[in-house]
């Protein structure tokens, strides 16, 4: 269905008057509370690259220590390391064109057409696809996988999903929560297609939580004839921190496509921001015939939206804009701005993901509320045509304010360039990309710094130190650190002063070529997911030009041509142009989690995300190398590696149960060391093992660690002493069951009956226990801190809470919040997220009754 389109000369902006949809039913009652390697401009700041500092944080199995070692190079057979003189005609490897599969949506299919006709399939082996599996990126368990928000102390990320297979299709939205972005525990669906206006899917959407804290949800449905709407959404419990039920408003939808704009180009709604005037605005991408276009609405109650004249932006020959995002950053401070600041000091990103060629595009600019309109800082680097995101196999990116850490995070989708059936046999498919921080970059002033969230750190173990690395033109430097399979690098490099003289003004000018050219200055970085033969290897590197005006200009690249022998699998190059200020060093830090490689060069300035394949490189075969493939210069010492792995990273090394398990451990170490708290990143929905019991069993000092007893029999039954960490224990019903002395910490409890169950001496740390029966339990000496309860409940458990717990040496009451204040309500001392308790609920002072555990101003 097409309309006729107003939308004539999109240059003058005209546009047709505002276009409102009304509803009937309240919202919320008080009872139902491309190419691959794509150089931009040079830019302004430039240094004179000046020695090589290489500073790196690697992964690697063992104890923690700190060593000096010197490294010598290692010489390979000239044709394990493939090099060429510097040629701008060598045409580069582009598989990528856009094919229909399916409708289309906020996240598309994988599009890599001419992987069916590159050679044969690789035999892959189940051995081989299980080591692709990442260890610290979110993925669902199996099948195909984008909104994320914080609330009552808990992440929740949405995202869209294939519960049938590892392809496009019968999207619902998957939901998962975390305390840390890292550790992540998968809940029950948030959503399906089970409406007329969402029959076709439930697509991409976002939060917003309003000023009296509710939270509404806006997303994307497809009608069975393809018609894309925009649906309203709000949590049945406000009061619950996981959001595990949802509620679609009966009204919908609130939004469909206004005149002359198609049925099918008319999604992914972004979080609202306050206007001047208090009302609320979100934009919706679109396009008008080859014009990409944000167009904006406005509301007061999130039932009935008014499309405001014109556009917020809209650039010719973008296409169609998907997963828009727009937001504030800070020119001043060092820190993320909620989406409705603006004023002095503040400038605005236009984000959008471009259906036609799949990648993410920004643009820094001001923004007039008044007027309704954003206009970029620089006209030449407009959303769509200028800077990215990412420059490698990142898409349908979202940001949301984390107001808690004052910081704003992305999350982007890595989709996988193999074939389809290599997805369908490996069962799974696509990943998130690690969350990063978004700061205004102050040093260009026309960037954006990405960088993992800083818990990323949390999950290194071990360092090692490599002093007087050395390498000289033409080398290749093995730095062992046994398996290299997952690891976090930090690299800095000092390029000798005298180097730059020898370019000559036609070195290197033709963007990212292959990490196997010579240049005067070039390539030189390092060697990932590589074998000891060098057959399989991922280059991360820089290298460095100077124009015939004398101009430098430094490329930052990742090089997948030789990642793999499979034939089946995208090899191209990617990278750009990376601004480099004067006294700055070349640094670079990869994040290598089996098959995925995440760069961030300068800070995060210019980033590239690849997913490799590799055939032998895997296991205890994948290996790290210095590589400096330029003519002229030496990377010279003091070169310093520094080895940092993550604790998280050695899981698959350390035994999943062990008997030497403590009861209570630092979260961010021993749960990585263990294979996760709730999983770390994608490991196994809730455990490794589906348990049924019998009533009346006895299980004394077991390890039932992470294991699965969802709606499990355990009436009368003798758990005591054993350890449940990270179990699943939804729907369970333990009615007098003895779980004395045991680890119940970080399970999921809700809805379990625990009537008259004995939890003396229960280590129930950081546990979710909401919509639990927990009536005459007995609970001296049991830890319950940082566990989510509900309110009731608490007070209940608080009348008669007593004893300390002889492991954590915390009290019951303290554990439980009984008697403190506002905060602790509803919510223990060290979790102030919880929300708090209704007002009628405290009294004038904000304190409970530390007798009864009652709040009742009475």
């Amino acid at each position: 269905m097409s309309h006729p389109s107003p939308f004539g000369a999109l240059r003058n902006q005209e546009f047709p008057s505002g276009y409102s949809v009304s509803s009937h039913t309240p919202l919320l009652d008080s009872a139902s509370s491309s190419s691959a390697a794509a150089p931009v401009s040079p830019p302004k700041h430039r240094r004179r690259p000046s020695t090589v500092i290489l500073l790196v944080m690697m992964g690697m199995l063992g104890v923690a220590l700190l060593v000096m070692v010197a490294v010598t190079n290692v010489n390979h057979e000239p044709d394990k390391i493939p090099s060429s003189d510097f040629d701008c005609s060598t045409p580069q490897l582009d598989m990528e064109r856009p094919m229909v599969r399916g409708v289309a949506e906020g996240v598309s299919a994988k599009s890599f057409w001419p992987l069916s006709e590159a050679g044969p399939a690789y035999p892959w082996t189940d051995k081989l696809l299980a080591w692709q599996r990442t260890a610290f990126h979110f993925q669902p368990k199996k099948n195909w996988m984008n909104g994320l928000l914080l609330y009552k102390g808990w992440y929740h990320f949405f995202y869209q999903y294939n519960p049938y297979g590892a392809v496009w299709g019968n999207i619902v939205w998957g939901h998962a929560v975390s305390r840390d972005l890292i550790h992540w525990r998968h809940l029950p669906i948030a959503m399906v297609p089970d409406h007329w206006y969402d029959i076709n899917g439930v697509w991409t959407g976002s939060a917003t939580v309003l000023q009296d804290g509710q939270l509404v949800m806006l997303y994307t449905g497809s009608t069975n004839e393809s018609v894309q709407v925009q649906n309203l959404a709000y949590p049945g419990d406000p009061m619950d921190p996981l959001l595990i039920d949802w509620v679609k408003y009966s009204g919908n939808p609130v939004m469909v496509p206004p005149p002359g704009i198609k049925a099918e180009d008319f999604r992914d709604p972004t979080t609202a921001w306050l206007t001047p005037e208090g009302t609320w605005r979100i934009a919706i991408g679109s396009k008008v015939n080859n014009t990409g276009i944000s167009l904006i609405y406005d509301t007061k109650d999130f039932k009935t939206f008014t499309l405001i004249d014109g556009v917020l932006r809209g650039v010719p020959g973008t296409g169609m804009w998907e997963c828009v995002d727009f937001y504030p950053v800070s020119q001043i401070v060092e820190n993320g701005l909620d989406t409705s600041v603006n004023g002095p000091g503040v400038k605005h990103v236009m984000k959008t993901s471009l259906d036609d060629d799949r990648n993410d595009y920004y643009a820094l600019g001001s923004y007039d509320s008044d007027a309704g309109k954003w206009i970029p800082d620089d006209p030449t680097l407009d959303v769509g045509i200028g800077l990215r995101y990412d420059y490698g196999i990142f898409y349908a990116s979202k940001t949301f304010y984390d107001e808690v850490n004052s910081r704003r995070i992305l999350w982007g989708w890595i989709k996988e360039t193999d074939s389809e059936k290599a997805d369908i046999q490996r069962g799974w498919a696509s990943l998130q990309a690690i969350p990063r921080t978004i700061l205004f970059d102050k040093g260009t002033g026309s960037n954006l710094l990405q960088w993992p969230v800083k818990e990323v750190e949390r999950l290194r173990l071990n360092k090692k130190v490599f002093d007087k690395v050395e390498a000289k033109a033409g080398s290749v430097v093995h730095l062992d650190v046994g398996s290299a399979s997952q690891l976090d690098i930090l690299a800095e490099f000092d390029v000798d002063e005298e180097a730059p003289n020898s370019l000559n003004g036609t070195d290197m000018t033709c963007g990212c070529s292959s990490s196997a050219t010579r240049g005067a200055l070039g390539p030189f970085g390092l060697l990932v997911l590589a074998d000891n033969a060098l057959s399989e290897q991922t280059p991360v590197y820089f290298y460095i030009s100077k124009d015939t005006q004398a101009n430098f200009t430094t490329f930052f690249c990742a090089d997948h041509s030789r990642s793999s022998q499979a034939a089946d699998v995208d090899k191209k190059i990617y990278g750009s142009a990376v601004p480099v200020l004067e006294g700055e060093k070349l640094s670079m830090r990869i994040l290598v989690d089996h098959s995925i490689v995440e760069s961030f060069a300068q800070g995060g300035r210019t980033c590239i995300t690849s997913r490799i394949y590799p055939t032998k490189a895997v296991y205890e075969d994948a290996k790290i190398f210095l590589f400096n493939n330029a003519t002229d210069s030496d990377i010279a010492e003091p070169t310093k590696w520094r080895n940092l792995v993550s604790t998280a990273l050695a899981a698959a090394a350390v035994a999943a149960f062990s008997s030497n398990i403590p009861v209570l451990a630092d979260l961010n170490r021993f749960e990585a060391e263990t294979r996760g708290e709730f999983g770390i990143g994608s490991a196994a929905q809730y455990g490794s093992a589906d348990l049924k019991f019998v009533s009346k069993a006895v299980h004394v000092n077991e390890n039932f660690r992470r294991a699965n007893f969802t709606a499990a029999d355990m009436r009368e039954s003798d758990f005591s002493g054993s350890t449940f960490n990270g179990a699943y224990l939804e729907k369970a019903v333990a009615y007098k069951a003895n779980f004395s002395g045991a680890d119940l910490s970080d399970t999921l409890m809700d809805r379990m009956v625990l009537n008259e169950a004995n939890l003396t001496n229960a280590v129930l740390v950081r546990s979710v226990l909401t919509r639990s029966d927990l009536g005459g339990a007995v609970i001296e000496g049991a830890d319950f801190s940082d566990a989510v309860i509900d309110l009731p409940q608490k007070q209940a458990l608080c009348k008669y809470a007593s004893g300390t717990n002889p492991v954590t040496g915390i009290s019951t009451r303290k554990s439980l919040g009984c008697g403190n204040t506002r905060r602790n309500a509803y919510g223990s001392p060290s979790s102030p997220l919880l929300s708090a308790p209704p007002p009628k609920l405290l009294d004038r002072d904000g304190f409970c009754d530390s007798e009864t555990g009652l709040c009742d101003a009475s």
